[in-house]
Parts: C-alpha cells; structure tokens; sequence
C-alpha cells in the first residue's frame, strides 16, 4: 500500500458578510458559480453595491464566507422565515459551496455548524436545504446532519423565460 502525504492543515476564518463586504459577495458568488458550473448565473449581470449593501444589512438574509487569508474559499447564502402556524422561525439555506481545491476540509461543514449556533440565537426550529438529485457529495453531507425528506421542488415563474 502507497502511503499519501496528507495536506497540511490550513487555517480558515469564517465570517458573517454585512455592509462593506460587497467585494466580499462578488467574490464569493464568482466561487459559487465555479463551484456550480454556472459562472453566468452568478457574475453575468451582478446587482450593484447599492443592492449588495442593502441586502447585507437585512437581518434574515444571512451570508457567510470562508476564507484562507484573504480569498474566499466557501460560502454560505440563507434566508431566515418567520413562521404563522407557530412563533418559531425556520432557515433555509440557498446556497452552499466550497472552492474545489479546498474541499473535503470541513469548510462545508464549519459553515453550517456557524448557521447553527446563529438559528439557535434566533430560536429556529430547524435549518433546511435541498439538494439535486446526482450530488452524491452534497446529500452524503446533509445526511450526516438530518434525516432526510423526500419532497418535489417547483418553479412558478412571475413572466415568461427567455430560452437560453
């Protein structure tokens, strides 16, 4: 058996974005859009810092980076929904990911470990996230963390799509 050196450990800060950090999000939607193999989707036609700023200042949007020095290596976006049928709230997290080179660190899960301790300030019930079908590496780290439920997912859109 070949024996691997394995990577030294690197050090990473996790951090709530807030106003002033709009070069921040920019940088970290540009790694989502990596991440996600869908640059277009995240850097084609970016708000300017006047909506990033107003955005980072709304208490239940909730963005989190993860950074090695002074690169964003993951990130967390989340939403924060005040719930009618009980005075609870629920936290959705919209998107989740990692830089390739610094996956399978932790990031990942540093990052919802910080949502977590933030949700149980805030007295939510529960986060939730989806994930695609075919994302072995995504559902292997939300089943780590919760039980899995089976739901289907529409999109009611407000106007016709343009096709791409």
């Amino acid at each position: 058996m070949t024996e691997v050196a394995a990577r030294p450990a690197r050090r990473y800060q996790l951090r709530r974005l807030t106003v002033g950090d709009e070069a921040v999000l920019r940088g970290m939607n540009a790694m989502f859009g990596k991440a996600f193999n869908e640059p277009d989707t995240y850097t084609e036609a970016p708000p300017d810092d006047a909506y990033i700023a107003a955005l980072l200042s709304k208490e239940h949007v909730i963005a989190m980076a993860a950074f090695e020095g002074t690169e964003v290596v993951g990130g967390l976006v989340a939403y924060e929904l005040d719930k009618f049928e009980r005075a609870r709230r629920e936290i959705y997290v919209y998107d989740l990911a990692v830089a390739e080179a610094h996956r399978r660190e932790g990031i990942a899960q540093s990052l919802i470990k910080r949502l977590g301790e933030l949700a149980a300030s805030r007295n939510a019930w529960v986060i939730y996230v989806q994930a695609d079908h075919g994302d072995a590496p995504a559902i292997a780290l939300y089943q780590k963390l919760g039980p899995r439920e089976e739901v289907m997912h529409f999109d009611i859109w407000m106007r016709e799509r343009v096709s791409e």
